[in-house]
């Protein structure tokens, strides 16, 4: 665990390929959580805090909140599969995407609006999901703060 003044959490990353959040613990530490490609949860990564905040190189990017729920839903949208209703709305998704890949054109501002909402809801139905199975990262209020 890593105690900083002054650094303001969350903090947001795409380290290779993969979301990673940083946010603040009970006793005002940080913690450091990573996607997991297989399942969509968090895997503790605190090894990873020190080279995030101080270290950096090519392999991170510090991302915005918007794109920290946009990015995540994309991958699990891609990756996973299930019965749940959220799925359904991947599956939306990813129908709307194939529509315009076929088509050869980019998606309209109205489509943008669709995606990036329903990527939204189904960030805050996904982490609701993994809090009620017990995962310590979930936190479905990220998308709406």
């Amino acid at each position: 665990m890593t105690q900083l003044r002054g650094l303001v959490l969350p903090k947001f990353f795409i380290y290779y390929d993969s979301p990673v959040k940083l946010v603040e613990t009970q006793d005002g530490g940080v913690a450091g959580w990573r996607m997991s490609a297989d399942t969509g949860g968090w895997q503790p990564a605190n090894d990873l805090i020190d080279k995030l905040l101080f270290v950096g190189g090519d392999e991170i990017h510090q991302i915005s909140r918007d794109e920290f729920v946009w990015r995540t839903e994309q991958d699990r949208g891609r990756n996973l599969t299930g019965e749940e209703a959220v799925y359904a709305l991947y599956e939306t998704v990813r129908a709307l995407e194939e529509t315009i890949r076929q088509e050869r054109r980019y998606p309209t501002p109205h489509e943008q609006a669709l995606i990036a909402g329903i990527r939204r809801r189904t960030f805050v139905l996904f982490e609701e999901q993994l809090r009620q199975a017990g995962d310590p990262g979930a936190d479905p209020t990220i998308a709406t703060s």
